[in-house]
């Protein structure tokens, strides 16, 4: 058996310290960092080279998505505050059910939105109406709930989840990971029911909205600029012009000059972002140290490899996951959208939409309670995986990198099979 190298002994080190240590998970990410970067340039050889020469290129070939990951999360903090302050979240109650079926429904709508929208706003949105309609008090099993319908809902769209975007740019048919909804939906329908009654136990939802509320649909159309800049940014940059987004942050750009456009008809809540910014450099610090572990190649392709990567994507950035998984070929994109997509949500920090929305509910950074209270989410995979495993079955689908008449064929290919396996069932 080959030894286990000691790049990874420090990450699982430093994996352990935020679990235990949970008041200082700041210090504990940071201080991490700072033992593996020391060790990588002094002992480990990055991938781009040694020494400081090494450390160097390895930023340079990072710091494009470290600093898009931190104006985002930035970003929509602020864009959370603009929708609180704009009162929707004090209004939603009149449409919402009014008991767990309502906590149900909220949760149905945060998958929706994520199917299009970034998971990270999703997560925020979705908490930020939680925290009015159950009084603030939100459960931990809720909270986890928020960020797997954020994570489930981009599974299987090409723009609603960083790693489906990738699987497209790099030649991927949409219609390959279209069948992860089946996991995706699934699960929702396990981890969310339980959730709901959950919170609804701990908190009920507000019966009735207030007459006398009135929308300010000023700050509601801030809102949707804030996301429209995102969303175009990405598609223009990634669908128009592959590569140019791995030469600049434009995505986080795009979301900043919104914001500061916006600043002369509402101001927005800056005393957010002193909060904001040390989860950011939290998360930042374990996709950084993550990004210096020696994994030059996952096992050969198959669905027990692609179930390990749900639980792997739980404590390992699932950026370079997924790009290893391009790079290799021969899986079913599917099964690794929803694997990858889904599986950050087993732990606040496995997903930036898990960062981001225990910045605003602290009360989630707890692995072990998270863990505890969330059981139905590590459940809702499990039982996800299986039935896409059983319903479509392991199908490795055609290289993707070919010419466009292959890839027209791929594409026709993985549609015919999606609908026949529909079928199949329905019979």
């Amino acid at each position: 058996m080959p030894a286990i190298p000691i790049d990874f002994v420090l990450f699982a080190l430093m994996l352990v310290g935020v679990a235990i240590l949970q008041r200082h998970t700041l210090a504990v990410a940071l201080s991490g960092l700072a033992v593996i970067t020391v060790f990588k340039v002094a002992a480990s050889p990055f991938a781009e080279g040694s020494g400081l020469a090494g450390l160097a290129a390895h930023l340079g070939h990072e710091w494009v998505l470290l600093t898009n990951l931190l104006g985002l999360l930035l970003g929509f903090a602020v864009l959370s505050k603009h929708f609180e302050a704009s009162r929707v979240p004090a209004w939603l109650p009149r449409l919402l059910p009014d008991d767990w079926k309502g906590a149900f429904v909220l949760l149905v709508m945060i998958f929706v939105l994520s199917s299009f929208l970034d998971n990270i706003a999703a997560a925020l949105i979705g908490g930020t109406i939680a925290g009015v309609v159950f009084r603030g008090k939100v459960h931990i099993g809720y909270l986890a709930a928020i960020v797997a319908a954020s994570n489930a809902g981009g599974s299987g769209s090409v723009v609603g989840d960083t790693t489906t975007t990738m699987m497209w740019i790099d030649g991927v048919s949409p219609l390959a990971v279209l069948e992860a909804y089946t996991a995706a939906v699934a699960a929702t329908v396990i981890f969310g029911i339980p959730a709901s009654i959950q919170q609804q136990r701990y908190s009920p939802i507000i019966r009735d909205a207030a007459a006398s509320i009135r929308i300010d649909f000023v700050r509601v159309f801030i809102v949707v600029l804030i996301l429209a800049a995102a969303i175009a940014t990405n598609v223009v940059i990634n669908v128009r012009y592959p590569g140019l987004g791995d030469r600049f942050p434009f995505i986080g750009a795009a979301v900043w000059v919104a914001i500061f456009a916006c600043v002369p008809l509402r101001r927005p809540h800056w005393e957010e972002l002193p909060g904001a910014f040390k989860g950011s450099m939290f998360l930042l610090s374990l996709v950084l140290a993550a990004s210096m572990m020696p994994v030059e190649k996952l096992p050969p392709a198959s669905w027990h490899v692609a179930l390990g990567l749900g639980f792997v994507s739980a404590v390992f950035d699932n950026i370079p996951l997924t790009a290893l998984a391009l790079k290799q070929g021969g899986y079913d994109w599917g099964f690794v959208a929803f694997a990858v997509g889904f599986g950050g949500s087993m732990i606040w920090f496995g997903s930036s939409a898990g960062v981001a929305l225990t910045n605003l509910f602290p009360q989630g950074k707890s692995v072990f309670g998270w863990l505890r209270a969330a059981w139905h989410v590590a459940l809702a995979y499990v039982i996800g995986f299986a039935l896409l495993l059983t319903l479509h079955g392991w199908e490795p689908d055609a290289p993707h990198r070919t010419p466009a008449a292959a890839t027209d064929h791929a594409a026709s290919h993985a549609l015919q099979r999606f609908v026949a396996s529909i079928r199949g069932n329905a019979a």
